[in-house]
């Protein structure tokens, strides 16, 4: 009999190749097996929530895994000592017991981003906000944004070698705000395509800077031309905010 335990996470992407293992390179999941280990004496094999690309950020992001015969007590004093074995850029918020059917990938109803830009130079935020010192016209971009909503087919925003089975994503919030001098791309979706999320910023920076039209941005949606979005943007600029269950 075992029982099943999510594990929220929050960690700073910048030193990492994802959220997912990979063979030689260091991510965060490989980081928190090894804690895992370290603490409980036996190997896991962890089940991710939401992956996220090298360098992206995250507030909030799950994990599960199966526990059995566990010590309640040394259960409940994991956080504290996983977090101790953890580097500074990684840390455990809680371990949560559920339900033994339990999956934090496939019951999770939604996930949101923020994408955030900056105009001025500034120190603080030059490892989590992409710098872009060029005028936008956030009234245009907000209208970009609201055509997001319209449309639930993301091809066009679907980096390729992508283990994804369909491009549908139901879309729930899509808008631009200031906030504390900086432009942020918020969006909230049941799921989201590897990249998508990245070249959806880029391209509506084209509108905001007048390189192309609304109604230019639209047909890319609507067509699924992947050769018009611009992936460019750097992931240090995203964060992964929430996974709501």
């Amino acid at each position: 009999m075992h029982s099943r335990y999510f594990i929220e996470v929050a960690y700073k992407g910048t030193a990492y190749a994802g959220f997912q293992r990979q063979e030689n390179a260091n991510t965060i999941q490989a980081e928190v097996e090894r804690a895992l280990k370290i603490y409980f004496r036996e190997a896991f094999e962890l089940t991710g929530s939401s992956r996220t690309d090298a360098g992206v950020h995250a507030f909030q992001n799950f994990f599960h895994l199966d526990l059995t015969a566990a010590d309640p007590e040394k259960i409940a004093a994991s956080v504290y000592h996983l977090n101790a074995i953890l580097p500074a850029d990684i840390v455990i918020r809680s371990i949560q017991l559920k339900a033994a059917d339990a999956h934090c990938r496939f019951d999770a109803l939604y996930r949101s981003y923020a994408y955030t830009l900056y105009a001025e130079k500034n120190p603080f935020l030059a490892d989590r906000a992409f710098f872009y010192p060029y005028p936008l016209d956030q009234e245009v971009m907000q209208t970009a944004a609201d055509m997001v909503m319209r449309h639930n087919d993301f091809a066009a925003f679907s980096k390729k070698n992508t283990q994804a089975q369909t491009t549908i994503c139901d879309i729930m919030k899509s808008r631009w705000t200031a906030e504390n001098g900086c432009l942020v791309y918020h969006v909230k979706g049941n799921r989201f395509l590897r990249g998508m999320v990245r070249g959806l910023v880029g391209t509506m920076l084209r509108v905001g800077r007048g390189k192309i039209s609304l109604e230019a941005f639209e047909q890319i949606i609507i067509n699924g031309d992947m050769q018009q979005v611009d992936f460019s943007t750097p992931a240090h600029g995203l964060t992964l905010m929430e996974v709501g269950f």
